[in-house]
């Protein structure tokens, strides 16, 4: 079975090489764990290159200790999944890949969701997941979303497929990652995000959301008040398709991770209410539901932005946005009887058909990366789990 290192070495700050060289590296010789190759990128999208370049002819499982951000990851599960290759579409990995993973990126949500912070800290926290692999420890299959991004019909357009393992958004997540990339070089932490939310928390997002159903449920909406998930109350059985109108404020989409920074939460049930296979966790704001936003305006827009600095801000306190509710003067707090401020779904996936006049709403996010939804198109996101040694496993 081959074992290859890849990290790198400008994801975060820039410290990947050091960490192999020094640490990680170390450690699994320590381990007994023979190396057969260590790969290091030197462009944005050439991970996935290089694996597929060094394991194309063997068969069964290999083992990668990728040092990186979730950026890099997406970047591997997306070549090896989607990427035409030498003339052929490749459907899957060419093996089954397992992954330790090493944090070295700036947010780190999959590895932060699958060991999450602690205080005081745990000793050597960026190398449990390598730690897991030396002691041969269990795997996860990783769920992955495969959002479908397609022109308008009279276009006649090959669709744009994309596969995320942790986040896929619209509407401020998206708009905020859209930005913040000018931002790197001036903000390379995580402040570069808050720098971007500032510039878009009076936009709002026009569009219809469809939610799908699982292939064994229909959509299931989290209530507050009995702790549980319940079916939506616009699904039925001979119509398990919810439809949601905007405007739309905040939009996530979730598989694998409970928060997409350290101690941000956004989809904290995902780890309280473990998801079943083949599903995802929405999180979603719509100024209308707010008893007193009734049209859409310059100045209910820019009152709006505290409920969802509220809601966001709650996200950081261990995911108490979910319990959040309008008053009937329109604030906010965990008291009253009005509508809960977020929609907490739980569905098989979604399709999202932007206001072709929004140009914002037509922007979406992919584990970071931003693809742009053509006029008249839309896209179309599910939630698959492999079955058996396919796919892509993570050690934890």
């Amino acid at each position: 079975m081959p074992i290859v290192a890849l990290y790198n070495p400008v994801c975060g700050d820039g410290t990947a090489k050091q960490v192999f060289e020094d640490t990680v590296l170390p450690l699994l010789e320590k381990g007994g764990i023979s190396v057969s190759k260590v790969l290091v990128t030197e462009r944005v999208e050439h991970a996935g290159q290089l694996l597929h370049d060094h394991l194309e002819n063997l068969e069964g499982e290999a083992t990668v200790i990728l040092g990186s951000g979730d950026g890099t990851l997406h970047e591997i599960i997306n070549y090896l999944s989607t990427t035409e290759f030498k003339g052929s579409r490749a459907k899957a990995p060419p093996l089954s890949l397992r992954f330790a993973l090493v944090p070295c990126g700036t947010a780190n949500a999959l590895y932060a969701s699958l060991y999450p912070p602690t205080d005081p800290p745990v000793p050597e926290y960026n190398l449990q997941s390598v730690k897991a692999f030396i002691n041969n420890s269990q795997t996860i299959p990783l769920t992955i979303s495969i959002t479908t991004i397609s022109s308008a019909p009279s276009e006649r357009k090959k669709p744009q497929a994309l596969v995320s393992a942790v986040v896929t958004s619209l509407a401020l997540h998206a708009s905020i990652l859209h930005d913040s990339e000018v931002l790197r070089a001036e903000y390379p932490g995580l402040e570069r995000y808050k720098v971007a939310a500032s510039k878009n928390d009076t936009r709002w997002y026009h569009g219809h959301l469809k939610l799908l159903p699982t292939s064994s449920s229909s959509a299931q909406q989290y209530n507050p008040v009995t702790k549980q998930f319940e079916e939506h109350d616009d699904s039925y059985e001979d119509s398990p398709v919810v439809d949601l109108y905007g405007p739309f404020a905040y939009f996530v989409s979730t598989v694998n991770v409970d928060r997409l920074e350290p101690a941000f939460r956004i989809t904290p049930l995902a780890r309280e209410h473990p998801t079943e296979k083949g599903s995802m966790d929405v999180v979603i704001v719509r100024p209308f539901r707010a008893p007193n936003i009734t049209m859409d305006t310059e100045e209910l827009r820019k009152s709006f932005k505290d409920v969802v600095w509220g809601a966001l801000g709650a996200a950081y306190q261990n995911g108490g946005h979910v319990n959040l509710r309008y008053q009937k003067d329109g604030t906010v707090g965990l008291d009253g009887d009005g509508k809960f401020v977020v929609e907490y779904v739980r569905c098989g996936g979604w399709e999202w058909v932007p206001d072709d006049v929004d140009e914002r709403a037509h922007l979406l996010c992919s584990d970071g990366a931003i693809a742009e939804i053509p006029k008249g198109g839309r896209a179309v996101s599910t939630a698959a789990t492999p079955t058996g040694n396919a796919g892509f496993k993570v050690f934890v």
